[in-house]
């Protein structure tokens, strides 16, 4: 391991002129962009790493500070460090709003929220997420106008998401997750190991699933035209949706332990297999929970935020390096050349 570079220290001199003639102060114009984040003393490299050992490490801000200063001897207050992240992230805005319109062109999209803390007050961080963008909001309401305003009024494609009543606002294509409601059944047949009646409906519609999940990875034949192979496909949903339907019904109305999870599927029976009639859409939501665990864990590790635009800031830089990390980029790099790019400043 080579010695940790110690810091450098640039110090620039700007000379004025008098000019004598239209009686005007002048001076040398400075562009430090690809130097500094915005009008302060940090560089872009410093700034960079900072971001990094807080988004990715997720390290608090002491034990950010023990580093710089055991490893490269540098003094930092607190309050710079999280002055520092805010001017990241308001140089930055214009790459997240790019990632939030993204995500509103997106022919599938998986939703999910988790509790969030802020000055003590308890809210939400909602999260949208495609296999290589993830964007993430803070919001005090759980209700299903936060899924509107996160999606548009002009999203066209799916909306992948759990049970929760708040997702029942998407008024387009919506795929529930299957893992949520196998998961449920799962937990029925072990608070009822003597039901025969139950293990027998639960191993019923788990065969349903593999059967649609197999379907819909083999597809239609390939010989057929496109509109041919898009008819397949909504047919043999609607062919699981009856086989569904008809294992379930049967106990809708009564008093079996799966009657709740029957009456469902009798709810949402038309969201439970877009996956076969849409090609590329998951049956599960396993990829924005996995999205939004690392939220999850900083929660548990500093409690949350102190302001709105902790909360902001915290979330905006998640979003950024959320992305970078699937796509196979180098979270540190991919934000230090962001920083010196000059779309970085709004042209984008």
């Amino acid at each position: 391991m080579p010695v940790p570079a110690p810091v450098e220290i640039t110090e620039h001199r700007i000379y004025k002129g008098w000019c004598a003639e239209c009686h005007h102060w002048y001076e040398a114009p400075l562009d430090v962009h690809e130097q500094v984040v915005g009008q302060g003393r940090i560089g872009v490299r410093l700034a960079s790493l900072i971001a990094t050992l807080r988004t990715v490490m997720r390290l608090p801000i002491r034990q950010i500070q023990t580093y710089l200063l055991t490893l490269h001897g540098v003094t930092i207050s607190s309050g710079e460090i999280v002055e520092l992240l805010h001017r990241i992230k308001a140089q930055m805005q214009p790459h997240l709003d790019a990632l939030k319109r993204e995500i509103r062109a997106s022919p599938a999209v998986q939703a999910d929220e988790t509790g969030w803390r802020e000055d003590g007050i308890n809210g939400y961080v909602w999260s949208v997420s495609t296999p290589g963008i993830r964007y993430f909001e803070d919001h005090h309401s759980r209700g299903g106008e936060v899924v509107k305003e996160l999606m548009g009024k002009d999203f066209c494609g799916v909306l992948g998401s759990d049970f929760y009543a708040g997702y029942n606002s998407h008024e387009g294509l919506h795929q529930r997750c299957w893992v949520h409601y196998l998961r449920d059944a799962h937990e029925l047949k072990e608070k009822y190991p003597l039901d025969e009646q139950l293990h027998h409906w639960a191993a019923s519609v788990k065969a349903i699933d593999e059967q649609a999940v197999a379907w819909a990875e083999q597809g239609p034949d390939p010989h057929l035209s496109p509109r041919q192979q898009q008819q397949t496909r909504v047919a043999q949903q609607h062919a699981f949706e009856q086989q569904l339907l008809e294992v379930c019904r049967p106990y809708v109305g009564t008093t079996t332990p799966q009657h709740t999870l029957c009456e469902r599927v009798e709810r949402f029976l038309p969201e439970l297999f877009v996956f076969v009639a849409v090609p590329g859409v998951p049956a599960h939501n396993n990829l924005a929970e996995r999205s939004i665990r690392p939220l999850v864990i900083a929660r548990k590790i500093s409690g949350g935020t102190r302001s709105s635009k902790g909360s902001e800031t915290r979330m905006g830089l998640a979003s950024l390096f959320g992305t970078w990390m699937p796509q196979h980029l180098n979270p540190f790099s991919q934000c230090l050349a962001t920083l010196t790019m000059k779309s970085s400043f709004g042209q984008i």
